[in-house]
């Protein structure tokens, strides 16, 4: 989604998150093979929710990854942070022409179309058409914002061509582990070490998304012994709320969520999947080995972010 221009061969696959900088790059016939990766370390504050706080400093760490990682002038694909993202089904007109529904979304978006910012960037998927309605899938995000990781890159010479949303990296992972078959209603749990981002997915589609912060939570040490309360407690019933909201709110109680996936870069991910699967009434699962084992755990969400070209299944 939110493609800036066609990327050709040797594209860096950065992630940017509130505590770090992470960059896989894949082989350019085969990108199931991770060729390179990297990691920096962000000092707290530097990044809060997303916002860059501290834009001279980041961009000075940013481009001694670049010269680290040889990328200088090298096409990049981004996350966009999950705090600005916005997904959402929306019923439009029945009558419009495919070749029509990115202009009305231009000019309703905002107007009879709300969003929680004033001038957004956005894509689509057409779900369906019926005698009622186009139903699209609509990705949205505040224009400044994304521009402003946009910047940031281009001041380091390199340059982005594309920008993505977690969910679907992540998803494409999964997908290309053949662990997703299309009649399946997934909840995606993105369990990161400041964040967590819950996803649901319905045939290979977000149909929402939620981000909670963890900040709250980081004083809580998993480790220590008289620690009788589950830190993750309350997070865990936000997800089992979500799994009644995609069943009873969006299919009325006619679907349910049939497999929750487990994917992040948390010290204590191990424990959080042991939580969900003796709480959780449906499979948990955490990515395949013989897919996981590829590259460390916290490259993953980059890697399926290297995913994104040539996949019209997902997104």
């Amino acid at each position: 989604m939110l493609t800036l221009f066609q990327p050709r061969h040797k594209v860096a696959n950065l992630v940017i998150k509130d505590h770090v900088i992470r960059y896989v790059e894949t082989k350019a016939n085969d990108p199931l093979s991770v060729h390179k990766w990297g990691e920096r370390q962000l000092p707290k504050g530097m990044i809060h929710d997303g916002k860059i706080m501290d834009r001279e400093t980041l961009g000075m760490i940013l481009e001694e990854c670049v010269d680290e990682w040889k990328l200088k002038k090298r096409r990049v694909r981004f996350i966009v942070p999950d705090p600005f993202v916005i997904i959402r089904r929306l019923p439009l007109p029945a009558d419009l022409e495919e070749e029509e529904i990115r202009g009305y979304l231009f000019m309703e978006l905002g107007t009879t179309i709300p969003l929680p910012f004033d001038t957004p960037v956005f894509d689509y998927v057409v779900l369906e058409k019926t005698q009622e309605a186009t139903v699209v899938l609509l990705f949205a995000a505040p224009e400044d914002s994304v521009l402003s990781y946009v910047q940031l890159l281009e001041a380091v010479k390199l340059r982005p061509i594309a920008a993505d949303v977690s969910p679907l990296c992540a998803y494409r992972l999964f997908y290309m582990a053949d662990q997703v078959k299309k009649d399946d209603h997934i909840l995606l749990i993105q369990f990161d070490q400041s964040s967590v981002n819950v996803s649901a997915f319905d045939e290979h589609k977000p149909v929402f998304m939620r981000h909670l912060s963890l900040e709250q939570y980081e004083q809580i040490k998993l480790e220590e012994e008289q620690q009788l309360v589950d830190p993750f407690e309350d997070v865990y019933k936000e997800m089992e709320r979500m799994m009644s909201f995609y069943s009873f709110s969006i299919h009325q109680g006619t679907q349910q969520i049939t497999r929750v996936f487990l994917i992040g870069d948390h010290p204590h991910l191990s424990h959080v999947y042991q939580a969900l699967q003796e709480r959780l009434d449906v499979p948990v699962e955490r990515l395949a080995a013989a897919m996981a084992g590829a590259v460390d755990a916290r490259y993953h969400l980059a890697w399926g972010l290297g995913l994104k070209e040539g996949n019209d299944d997902v997104r």
